[in-house]
C-alpha cells in the first residue's frame, strides 16, 4: 500500500511539475529585453527549482570520462568484471596506466546510487587502479533470484576481494564498514591470500554506542515491528522486481531531508537566488548535487531490516557475537591487513568515535599499520566528497595507501585457531 500511494501521489503531481518545466522553457525563450526584467528572472527560476524538486528512480551516470593522471589528462571506460543479481563489479580503465596500487571501493546500500560516491572513485582514479562494486535497485532484481542480507553482503564483498587478488586495498564508504571489516576478518581467519593490503574505513558504524545521535536513536527506541511494518513494501506490478519486499529509496530520502530540513531549504533558496542572478556556475553545483541526491534506489528488505537489527539494535560486532553464515567474525584475526579510520568532525550520521572503535577490535594489527584521521569542519558527505574531501582527506588516504604499498606487511602466518 506505501508503494502505490507514493506513486499515485507521484502521477498526480507530474503534470504540475511537468508545467513548471514547459514555463521555465518558455520564460527563458522570452525576448531578451522581457527575459532580462526582474519579475520573469524570479518567476523563471522559481518554475526552475520546483521542475526539479521531485525524487527520480534512474541511476545517475558516474560521468567519470578522463582524471589527470601525472598531469595529464587519461580517458577512462568503464569494465565490467563480473556481475551477480544484486551488484556489478565495475573496473574504470585507464588508457595507457598501469602499475598503480589496486582498490576495490565498496559503497552504501543505503537508498542512494552508488553514484553517489562519484567523487571518492574520481579523486582515487588518478593514483590508483580503482574497482566499484556497483550495487543494483531491488525494484529491478525479479523475486527469483531470492532475498539478500546482511550476509550475502559480506560474501559479495569477499567474492570481489578474492577476484582482484592478493596485494588489493579496500575502501569502504560508510554504511559497509561493518560488511567490509566482516569480510576481511573471515579472509584473515582462512590466511586468504586474498586479504586486503590496507582497510580504509570511511565514516561507518562500527560501533553505535558511542556518541549515539538521532539515526542511533531512531533504531535503539523502535521496536522491529516498527521497521518492518511502517518502513517496509512490495514493489508494485510494472517493475520487474514486483513483489519484492524493499526498503524503498524515497522513505530514505524523506528522512534525510527532514533531518536537516533547514539545511535542504536554505540550499534551495540559494538556487533560486543563484537562477535570478544569472550565476549558472552557482546554480549548476546545487542542481547537480541535488539530482544526483534524489536518486533513488531500494534497498532489499532482508538487508534492511538485518543492518537495523544486527549493528544498530544489537550492536553484535563491537560485542563480538556477529556471525556470517553461522560462522563468527572475529577482527583480531586480522594481522596483515593496516586499517585506516576516517571521520568528520561535525557528522551526525555517524558520530566521531564510531568508526574508530575498529581499532579496538582489530588488536591483531601492529600499531604502527593503523591510523585513525579526524577531519576538522566537515559533515557526513563532507568526508567523501566536496573541496575539503579533495584537498585534505583524499591526501590522507592516498599517502595510507602509498606506504603500505611500499612497506608491506610481512606474509600472513597460519590461520588463527578457535579460542
Amino acid at each position: 500500500m506505501l508503494y502505490h500511494s507514493y506513486e499515485t501521489s507521484r502521477r498526480a503531481a507530474a503534470p504540475l511539475l511537468a508545467s513548471y518545466a514547459l514555463m521555465a522553457r518558455g520564460l527563458d525563450a522570452a525576448p531578451a529585453g522581457l527575459a532580462r526584467w526582474a519579475p520573469v528572472r524570479s518567476l523563471s527560476a522559481f518554475c526552475q527549482v520546483m521542475a526539479h524538486a521531485r525524487p527520480t528512480h534512474t541511476r545517475p551516470d558516474f560521468a567519470i570520462d578522463s582524471v589527470p593522471v601525472d598531469g595529464q589528462p587519461v580517458a577512462v571506460r568503464e569494465e565490467v568484471v563480473s556481475r551477480t543479481a544484486f551488484a556489478t563489479l565495475l573496473r574504470f580503465a585507464k588508457e595507457g596506466v598501469s602499475d598503480q596500487p589496486r582498490v576495490l571501493v565498496v559503497g552504501p546500500l543505503s537508498g542512494h546510487f552508488t553514484t553517489l560516491i562519484a567523487p571518492t572513485i574520481r579523486g582515487l582514479l588518478g593514483d590508483h587502479d580503482v574497482h566499484v562494486l556497483d550495487w543494483h535497485n531491488a525494484r529491478d532484481i525479479p523475486v527469483e533470484h531470492g532475498p539478500f542480507g546482511l550476509d550475502d553482503y559480506v560474501e559479495h564483498v569477499r567474492d570481489a576481494l578474492r577476484r582482484l587478488g592478493a596485494g588489493t586495498h579496500v575502501v569502504a564508504v560508510c554504511q559497509p564498514a561493518v560488511p567490509v571489516l566482516a569480510a576481511v576478518a573471515l579472509l584473515a581467519e582462512d590466511a586468504d591470500p586474498a586479504q586486503p593490503r590496507s582497510m580504509t574505513l570511511i565514516a561507518g558504524p562500527i560501533d553505535t554506542r558511542i556518541r549515539p545521535n538521532r539515526v542511533n536513536a531512531l533504531a535503539a527506541q523502535r521496536p522491529m515491528s516498527f521497521f518492518e511494518k511502517r518502513l517496509v513494501t512490495r514493489v508494485p506490478a510494472g517493475h520487474a522486481g514486483a513483489g519484492r519486499a524493499v526498503y524503498p529509496g524515497f522513505l530514505q530520502l524523506a528522512g534525510f531531508m527532514n533531518m536537516n530540513r533547514g539545511r535542504h531549504l536554505r540550499a534551495h533558496y540559494g538556487l533560486y537566488r543563484d537562477l535570478v542572478a544569472g550565476d549558472h556556475d552557482g546554480a549548476a553545483t546545487t542542481r547537480a548535487f541535488y539530482d544526483e541526491y534524489g536518486a533513488v534506489m531500494d534497498v532489499p528488505a532482508e538487508f534492511y531490516l538485518e543492518t537495523v537489527e544486527r549493528i544498530f539494535k544489537e550492536h553484535l560486532l563491537p560485542r563480538g557475537e556477529l556471525t556470517v553464515r553461522g560462522r563468527p567474525v572475529r577482527p583480531e584475526a586480522i594481522r596483515a591487513t593496516a586499517l585506516l579510520t576516517v571521520e568528520g568532525e561535525n557528522d551526525d550520521i555517524c558520530s566521531p568515535g564510531q568508526t574508530e572503535a575498529a581499532h579496538r577490535l582489530c588488536t591483531g594489527i601492529p600499531a604502527e599499520r593503523r591510523q585513525h584521521h579526524l577531519q576538522p569542519g566537515v559533515g557526513h558527505y563532507g568526508v567523501f566528497s566536496g573541496s575539503r574531501w579533495e584537498s585534505e582527506i583524499y591526501p590522507v588516504v592516498r599517502a595510507f595507501i602509498a606506504t603500505q604499498e611500499h612497506d608491506p606487511a610481512p606474509a600472513p602466518r597460519g590461520a588463527l585457531q578457535p579460542a
